[in-house]
């Protein structure tokens, strides 16, 4: 399919489903993303992964600081294109620029639209036990947020035994799904042959920001928690994985909590751990050395 179009996209879900539309042989014509940002001990300019996807792929690549206005996408708003893909792109698509293209703006939201609108429904869906809002939305941007027509839906079942998944296997799943779902929808809406269909706004719930705060919890690795308790604790556990990680604090030190799960008695039951400037190590040889 010959198809000139842009795509927008970031962290967590845009690398893996800009990947599947390269290997499905829909390869954007230009990928716009976050500018270069310092990062880690050296605080090394680092570019953002999609780029380095994009550029391995010989895409052009934009890295806005804004795009508020015509003239700070000159590249794109001069420039006849027949859609944008937007996934994950942590920048407010303004009206101008959704209205641009020929066939308009598309998004890839991870979750089931007007379920958990706005940012990070992946990790909210997890920590707040909302399996019924999990899956992948297909929609038409308009000027409100995750509010536009639904062009097709995927739920995603997690059995009993699977739950609470993981944030970063949550994260990967749903970009497999999304891509696959993005790569059936796009020829489709632009054959015509599918017809959007509104959201059920008055059902719209939306998610709840995450803040590194939140991370910490009041556990006391000697005494943790059973019951409900331990439930909700390992629903953050889970959700916070990867970002920005949970947390607790022991005679002064932070201890970064890596894996854990529900034993039998369904009491916390935590495997592995890192002690504020030390290695990873298990959790049962941290106790020992208290």
């Amino acid at each position: 399919m010959s198809l000139n179009f842009v795509y927008f996209g970031g962290e967590p879900i845009g690398v893996p489903i800009l990947k599947e539309l390269i290997e499905a042989g829909l390869k954007p014509s230009l990928v716009v993303c976050n500018p270069d940002r310092p990062a880690g001990r050296g605080k090394n300019l680092t570019p953002p992964p999609i780029k380095i996807l994009a550029e391995k792929n010989n895409i052009t690549v934009l890295q806005p600081e804004t795009i508020k206005t015509p003239e700070d996408i000159p590249e794109i708003s001069k420039v006849e294109f027949d859609l944008f893909v937007v996934v994950a792109y942590n920048k407010i698509m303004p009206e101008w620029l959704i209205e641009l293209p020929k066939y308009k703006t598309i998004n890839v939201h991870p979750s089931m639209l007007p379920l958990r609108r706005g940012t990070n429904p992946i990790r909210s869906a997890i920590i707040e036990d909302d399996r019924a809002s999990i899956g992948v939305s297909i929609m038409l941007l308009d000027k409100e947020m995750d509010h536009g027509p639904i062009l097709d839906q995927m739920y995603m079942e997690i059995s009993d035994d699977n739950w609470p998944i993981s944030g970063l296997e949550l994260d990967q799943a749903l970009a497999n799904m999304g891509g696959a779902l993005l790569v059936a929808t796009i020829p489709e809406y632009l054959a015509g042959n599918i017809h959007p269909q509104e959201q059920d706004h008055a059902n719209a719930t939306y998610t709840t920001k995450i803040n590194k705060a939140d991370a910490e919890l009041k556990i006391d690795p000697t005494n943790l928690p059973s019951g409900k308790e331990a439930y909700n604790t390992l629903l953050k556990i889970k959700g916070y994985d990867h970002f920005p990680g949970t947390y607790f604090f022991h005679n002064n030190k932070r201890i970064k909590i890596n894996e854990a799960k529900l034993a039998e008695d369904g009491s916390l039951c935590l495997i592995s751990v890192t002690p504020e400037g030390k290695g990873k190590i298990s959790f049962k040889d941290y106790l020992s050395s208290l």
